[in-house]
């Protein structure tokens, strides 16, 4: 019995020990094993008017972490990929955000818009968790030493070569710009950058007429007030979706004018909704159509047979951020975060050009110009 008893008692203390070594490993903060995912995030706004420069990011970024785990994941450790919808809300944007955090995302690509950028960083700076977009471009982010990357140019450095070729092709003529209210942080930086290099040059530029993408106004009423300044040419800085809209309206109302867009607005969308109407849109872009580099073209093969459509700006300049993060977390060392994991390569392969970043996890792209022709986004230059 003596025997027995303390055979009993041994088992219990090793059924004690297991059980404590269990709840010691689901409590404690940070305790991982190699076998469990590495967690990232995407965020962007893939529903609403602006859903198709989100859907593009979001498709990119799967493709690109399941190559990634295909190829053997990070570090021996598959990578989780966490979808959210900012629906290019604030509220919407700030809530998602905290979720991915929560749930021990240690990095996310986007936002796609610089609007939810605003609302987001500062939650980002908060975690100390990287954010790397694609495709926002506001200034508001330019040159700070904060959590949040790009992969694209900044809002002036694009729209400054876009506003010389202008002058370039077209000489000292008067625009007027019509601009989103809905996207601020972008669309009046973006004009500001294209306005001063454009004045800068000798052209002229009146005073510019914002509207709220979606809102009660009609974009009829808007053309005509365009119009109504009687000008040598039009700026759209816009979504794809009001810029298309707003061509055909202003082409029903008899205008030949030339028009120019900023980057957001070309997508494929654009060519959907504009047909005819956007036949002739110039517009520069961090993104070559036709490039010939093998990186890019193997992308573009395997997202038109996964997703059955074009890449475009948007899904190419995703890959290339979620690429980044991917490829930082496998070369980090010991206590390493993203943030200086990124910092210590600087120099990462792009589907199409490398990615230099600076002290302040900006970058400094070239500007393709582009313009429709017979449905399509032709290169120029």
């Amino acid at each position: 019995m003596e025997n027995s008893g303390r055979f009993v008692g041994r088992r219990v203390v090793r059924r004690w020990a297991a059980m404590i070594a269990f709840l010691g490993l689901a409590i404690l903060p940070g305790c991982t094993t190699q076998s469990e995912p590495i967690i990232v995030g995407f965020i962007g706004g893939s529903s609403g008017r602006v859903a198709d420069l989100g859907i593009a990011g979001r498709d990119a970024v799967q493709l690109a972490v399941e190559q990634r785990n295909q190829a053997g994941g990070v570090a021996g450790r598959k990578v989780k990929l966490l979808i959210r919808d900012d629906q290019q809300n604030p509220e919407v944007a700030q809530r998602v955000m905290r979720e991915l955090i929560e749930q021990g995302a240690v990095a996310i690509v986007g936002p796609m818009t610089s609007a939810m950028a605003m609302v987001t960083v500062p939650i980002a700076n908060e975690a100390k968790v990287l954010l790397v977009s694609p495709t926002v471009s506001t200034e508001q982010l330019s040159g700070r030493d904060d959590h949040f990357f790009r992969v694209g140019s900044s809002n002036h450095a694009n729209a400054r070569r876009v506003a010389q070729y202008v002058l370039q092709q077209s000489g000292r003529q008067r625009l007027v710009a019509a601009y989103d209210l809905g996207n601020m942080a972008y669309s009046e930086s973006w004009l500001a950058g294209f306005s001063a290099a454009y004045v800068n040059g000798g052209g002229e530029m009146l005073p510019a007429i914002g509207f709220r993408s979606g809102g009660d106004a009609s974009l009829w009423q808007l053309a005509r007030e365009l119009l109504a300044s009687k000008p040598d040419g039009l700026l759209i800085v816009a979504n794809s979706v009001d810029t298309a809209l707003l061509c055909q309206q202003l082409r029903k109302l008899g205008s030949r004018l030339p028009i120019v867009a900023a980057e957001w607005a070309a997508t494929e969308r654009l060519l959907e909704l504009g047909g005819k109407a956007v036949e002739g849109l110039l517009v520069g872009q961090n993104f070559d159509r036709s490039s010939t580099a093998p990186r890019y073209q193997a992308l573009r093969e395997v997202y038109l047979e996964r997703f059955h459509r074009e890449p475009g700006f948007g899904g190419v300049l995703a890959y290339d951020a979620a690429n980044v993060l991917l490829d930082a977390l496998s070369q980090r060392q010991g206590t390493q975060s993203v943030k200086e994991a990124v910092l210590k390569v600087r120099r990462f392969t792009g589907a199409q050009a490398p990615i230099v970043f600076d002290d302040f996890g900006d970058v400094n792209q070239g500007v393709v110009m582009t313009v429709v022709r017979d449905g399509r986004l032709v290169v120029l230059e």
